[in-house]
């Protein structure tokens, strides 16, 4: 293996380990990807869902810099994780494939775009821009059960909550999360 990967894996493997020791005991965890901490909050059973953040935000200014497609990466993930989460511990002990039929029905470009239309008369004039390129972005692939212009939109969402996570913006990221989340689950 490459000794650059090795170190990135080893360092992973090491931030994992201390994670765990925290995640037992309900306070937070931290591990570092690729220079960036990055921290989970673990709540007791009861809650509905774990809040996240980027312990070392990013400029508004450099993260406007970034493509509109590759912010609509991480909020793929951002959205994505967050909808595993709160189904996970609403549902319990079920199945994975069960909770898998119950995340994609939420993290579809269908509903994702049924959600951007709610959300979009929310956004400020700096989200409404992100949410405009990404969905304006010449766009590589489509959604096999979407129409063109609903993965637009969800493309533009998922843009909009990349653009949130990267700038620190925890409180309207969660407000949205949540609000994309609620007719679904």
């Amino acid at each position: 293996m490459h000794s650059r990967l090795r170190g990135y894996r080893n360092s992973f493997y090491r931030a994992r380990k201390d994670f765990v020791k925290t995640a037992g005991d309900g306070r937070e965890g931290l591990f570092s990807v690729a220079n960036y901490r990055v921290m989970c909050y673990i709540f007791p059973m009861k809650r509905t869902h774990a809040e996240f953040a980027l312990l070392s935000p990013l400029p508004a200014e450099e993260v406007l810099k970034i493509h509109p497609m590759s912010l609509a990466f991480i909020g793929d993930a951002v959205h994505s994780l967050y909808v595993r989460t709160a189904v996970t511990v609403q549902s319990g002990d079920v199945k994975t494939g069960a909770l898998h039929k119950k995340v994609t029905g939420c993290v579809s470009a269908v509903a994702q775009a049924a959600a951007s239309e709610e959300i979009s008369a929310l956004f400020d004039d700096v989200e409404a821009d992100v949410f405009r390129r990404a969905r304006n972005c010449h766009i590589q692939t489509s959604a096999k059960h979407a129409e063109r212009a609903e993965y637009r939109r969800a493309s533009g969402l998922e843009a909009v909550l990349g653009y949130l996570y990267l700038t620190g913006n925890t409180e309207r990221l969660v407000r949205f999360l949540k609000m994309t989340a609620e007719d679904n689950l």
